[in-house]
């Protein structure tokens, strides 16, 4: 296979949760009210450092799709989906964009710098 070069993106990004490869800019977000078999996910103009699968057709939600799935350039992990087309007029403005599975990516403002300021007890209080 021959040398991987990452793509490193100037400003807020969502990374690989898995390696912490960039994959999205904050900026190219268009929606956050995707949802797949895993959970939650973001629908985005353009993704880096990825790889994709083989073409394949879908049945979702919204109807047929034509998509590849993509997977991070580094670790090799399934991050989301590719729409390449899609058959419903109503859905042709997802052709060319990227779905990034919420639970498989990081956000650098709630990663792993996260800090819960919700009160709660502590170990030395009894409820």
């Amino acid at each position: 296979m021959g040398r991987v070069f990452v793509v490193e993106l100037e400003g807020r990004a969502y990374r690989c949760k898995f390696c912490k490869t960039h994959l999205a800019r904050a900026d190219d977000l268009v929606s956050r009210g995707f949802h797949c078999r895993r959970g939650k996910a973001y629908l985005f103009n353009n993704a880096v450092n990825i790889t994709y699968g083989p073409l394949e057709e879908r049945l979702m939600l919204s109807g047929m799709h034509t998509v590849v799935d993509i997977f991070c350039c580094c670790c090799g992990q399934i991050v989301g989906w590719k729409y390449e087309s899609a058959q419903e007029k109503s859905q042709k403005y997802k052709e060319g964009k990227f779905v990034l599975e919420r639970g498989r990516i990081l956000d650098g403002v709630d990663s792993e710098f996260y800090i819960d300021t919700r009160s709660s007890l502590s170990d030395a209080e009894d409820p």
